[in-house]
């Protein structure tokens, strides 16, 4: 591919065939580059690809708010996460993706949110009360069974307490394949160890979206996703494709949890990091909530709770990346981008440019006033995504995340054991590189 306009954006050379592949082996330090080197729009090659990055927050607006029917989901998106969800809500386009959000749309409205929470309160309540004074724990795999817990029980209507660790070792095998190389450089379907790997674990994995599909259907009379996309009344007379609803709950299962999990690991560890600001988290905690276990109703007053995820969501957003590619070609600034590109607008550089966040590594929740919000250009964070296709579940996924911070630390200090590297990757979420290992402390 290339760009059809006379004129292309500035960025990196790279090489022959591969572009700028290599480089972007680390892409969370290479988008922050490229921003750094090039400006507000950045191309570059990865593979036969031709990328736009966008960096500005308004350019970024008009691709997903303002412009978004002149868009689709990239192809690189649909590559990549298309073996695994299929042509779910996250992957599907046009009037597909329209009539699946209309379907799904009112399991995320507000009073069925709050029916949520009495749900997640439990799951949170039996996983915590396993930590014992002095325990070590690896802070993202308790993170990540706990939110997979509470989206099997809350949003698929199923207990898989006794798969949670089997389907944790299948993601991390999927997510690593998809963040490797081969996988994008070597044909579809070469036997290699990795793709046999892969292929095991995702067929795993799709025999727990089978169960719970099987379950929902011999008790259809649940207040869950899967019962509503199950009720024929409820979906127009029309049941679901059983193609369609495998790819719904898949997508449910895996990115339902996944990202509030890395959200929370990475909180975690900010929280360990910076004593001053957990203090006053607890403050607010023991203020508010008094001992009792959060709810709906107090969820407002945790004004200082939001603010550490709001702010912990700016330092690491979960997705990092956020893809489209024009239906036809299209015209930003002076540049033509052609039918096909992929346009890139991280969110991992946005939230970090200082032209919008002072001192933008700090760690300050107490930055988020109602008036430096109103100051911010719209699409200065933007960690749910924008536009139509702003994710669906971005309330059930704060009120989850507020609900599992006022828990723990009510009763919980966590600190950083030594033999903990920290670091950052991406692959299909932001995660830690190495395993957070904590201590747990009564308080």
């Amino acid at each position: 591919m290339g760009t059809t306009s006379k004129v292309a954006p500035p960025g990196p050379s790279g090489w022959p065939v591969i572009g700028s592949a290599l480089e972007s082996r680390n892409p969370l330090t290479f988008f922050l580059e490229n921003r750094r080197e090039y400006g507000d729009i950045v191309y570059y090659e990865f593979l036969d690809e031709s990328i736009y990055q966008l960096n500005h927050p308004d350019d970024i607006e008009w691709v997903l708010v303002e412009n978004n029917q002149a868009f689709t989901k990239s192809h690189l998106t649909k590559d990549v996460l298309g073996p695994i969800v299929g042509e779910g809500l996250f992957t599907s386009d046009g009037d597909s993706w329209r009539e699946q959000r209309r379907r799904i749309q009112p399991a995320f409205h507000p009073d069925q949110i709050a029916v949520y929470g009495d749900l997640m309160v439990d799951a949170i309540e039996r996983r915590l009360s396993a930590w014992g004074p002095g325990d070590r724990i690896e802070v993202n795999e308790e993170m990540r069974a706990l939110t997979l817990d509470i989206v099997a029980r809350a949003l698929l209507g199923v207990n898989i307490e006794s798969e949670i660790e089997q389907i944790g070792h299948d993601l991390d095998i999927i997510f690593g394949r998809l963040d490797s190389l081969w996988y994008h450089l070597l044909p579809e379907g070469i036997p290699t160890p990795g793709n046999h790997r892969f292929n095991r674990a995702l067929s795993s994995l799709e025999s727990v979206v089978d169960g719970i599909i099987a379950e929902r259907r011999a008790d259809p009379d649940g207040d869950d996703v899967v019962s509503r996309l199950l009720d024929p009344e409820y979906t127009d007379g029309e049941p679901m494709n059983p193609q369609q609803l495998r790819d719904e709950v898949m997508t449910f299962l895996v990115a339902g949890h996944e990202t509030t999990a890395q959200a929370l690991t990475f909180t975690c560890h900010l929280l360990a990091t910076h004593p001053d600001v957990e203090a006053r988290l607890v403050e607010e905690l023991e203020d508010k909530l008094g001992g009792d276990a959060p709810s709906v109703a107090k969820m407002r007053d945790l004004t200082y709770t939001g603010r550490v995820i709001r702010e912990a969501m700016r330092l690491y957003p979960p997705v990092s990346d956020v893809h489209r590619e024009p239906i036809d070609t299209v015209e930003l600034r002076k540049y033509d981008i052609p039918q096909g590109a992929t346009i890139s607008m991280p969110p991992w550089v946005v939230h970090r440019d200082p032209r919008w966040y002072d001192d933008p590594d700090a760690f300050q929740p107490e930055r988020w006033t109602d008036d430096f919000r109103s100051s911010l250009p719209r699409l200065a964070y933007f960690p749910f995504g924008a536009g139509p296709r702003r994710c669906v579940g971005e309330r059930f996924a704060l009120m989850e995340a507020t609900f599992v911070l006022a828990s723990l630390y009510q009763d919980y200090h966590l600190d950083v054991r030594p033999e903990t590297t920290f670091a950052v990757e991406y692959e299909v979420a932001t995660r830690p590189k190495h395993p957070i290992w904590m201590t747990v402390t009564h308080r």
